[in-house]
């Protein structure tokens, strides 16, 4: 077996962080690094003393796409992009020019997070469905995308 690449290696790790999560409709992990060191770890999961899917269930919002695409979000989570970047500013780590891993591009929201956080490079498994508000804040303001497989993370909308 090959030695992966530092980019395949931390989003195994974000895969592994993933496993955390406690919204089984968006299993999603983060992982942030700056200089092949782990800085903090993210998933999709609760704020703390609020009750996570797995144990309350889902909390839904119907969301209408531009197109007219109606979708279902869950609203109980905190994304692993958020909750990494959280962690991060909870125990005083610096971000500026880091680089997030993650299983899916990031939300609009997390995207402006990353930004105002200093990081510089963000390395993506899957596309986002709703991605492109991303990706022109991104290139806006200079902070580096690469998506590993050019595919659309798939949810499970039941």
């Amino acid at each position: 077996m090959a030695r992966p690449s530092w980019d395949d290696y931390f989003i195994e790790l974000a895969r592994a962080a993933a496993s955390r999560s406690t919204c089984d409709r968006g299993r999603s992990g983060c992982v942030i690094v700056k200089d092949k060191r782990i800085l903090s770890t993210g998933y999709v999961g609760s704020p703390p003393g609020m009750p996570h899917c797995d144990e309350a269930g889902h909390l839904l919002r119907k969301v209408t796409d531009e197109d007219g695409t109606v979708r279902e979000h869950c609203m109980r989570t905190i994304h692993a992009e958020q909750n990494a970047i959280i962690q991060a500013a909870k125990f005083g780590t610096a971000l500026e020019g880091g680089v997030v891993y993650c299983k899916m591009e990031p939300c609009r929201t997390c995207a402006m997070s990353i930004v105002a956080s200093g990081l510089k490079r963000v390395v993506c498994e899957k596309r986002y469905h709703a991605g492109q508000d991303s990706r022109e804040i991104f290139e806006k303001c200079g902070v580096e995308l690469r998506v590993i497989r050019d595919e659309v993370e798939k949810y499970d909308d039941s």
